[in-house]
């Protein structure tokens, strides 16, 4: 199954910086539900970097799961990674795609309907939407409201891409995300901050299944 075959079905998205027991860490998440997961690490050095992106790009691939690298299209080229995610500031799409070929994933960060306009029409694999809320992942950055990602949501899947929502997701939140209209979301926090990382990540999974499934089971 390619990459992008299972990019298709994926609900639950981990985006994760490094941490001293990052591969235990993320196998725990996707043994409760994560069907992606992004390393996002902008404070080591090259090498560093390859060294924990070809780590995670062996438990993902163990998980049965696609692995992507934050911005950085050489370095998951460098691992084999399944693909890299880039924000506005960041590589752009056609770059990317040019360096890692047209079966890897190229995903796009989008805060704003100018920047869907655009997206939309790039080469893109599938695209995220937010900050839903305010988030310290993303200092300064305003939130974009649930409206925004719902937007998103639909506009991508007339495209024919998967669209992730992005800030705030927690069993708490997430039904409202679904009943707004979103059927993707990225986590972060609410998995790297917790005790208990895989019972984290299956309660949120089993939230949003059933949030789902409770309006029909479309994926979107």
């Amino acid at each position: 199954m390619t990459a992008a075959s299972r990019l298709d079905d994926a609900r639950l998205y981990l985006c994760t910086p490094d941490r001293d027991d990052l591969a235990a860490f993320v196998a725990g998440c996707i043994r409760g539900g994560v069907d992606v997961v992004q390393l996002r690490e902008k404070h080591l050095d090259d090498r560093s970097l390859l060294g924990r992106a070809r780590l995670l790009r062996a438990v993902c691939g163990d998980g049965g799961v696609p692995f992507l690298v934050n911005d950085r299209p050489d370095i998951a080229l460098d691992v084999d990674a399944d693909g890299v995610h880039v924000g506005q500031d960041d590589v752009p799409v056609s770059l990317a795609r040019r360096i890692l070929g047209p079966e890897k994933l190229v995903g796009l960060s989008t805060h704003a309907p100018d920047e869907l306009d655009t997206a939309v029409a790039e080469p893109v694999s599938y695209i995220s939407a937010g900050p839903v809320v305010p988030t310290p992942t993303k200092p300064g950055r305003p939130a974009t409201g649930l409206d925004y990602a719902a937007q998103a949501t639909e506009r991508a899947r007339r495209r024919g891409l998967p669209c992730f929502a992005t800030g705030g997701a927690s069993p708490e939140t997430v039904p409202a995300m679904v009943a707004a209209g979103v059927r993707r979301i990225v986590v972060v926090r609410h998995l790297t901050e917790s005790r208990d990382p895989e019972g984290a990540a299956r309660r949120l999974r089993t939230v949003l299944d059933d949030a789902i499934e409770r309006l029909g089971g479309d994926t979107g």
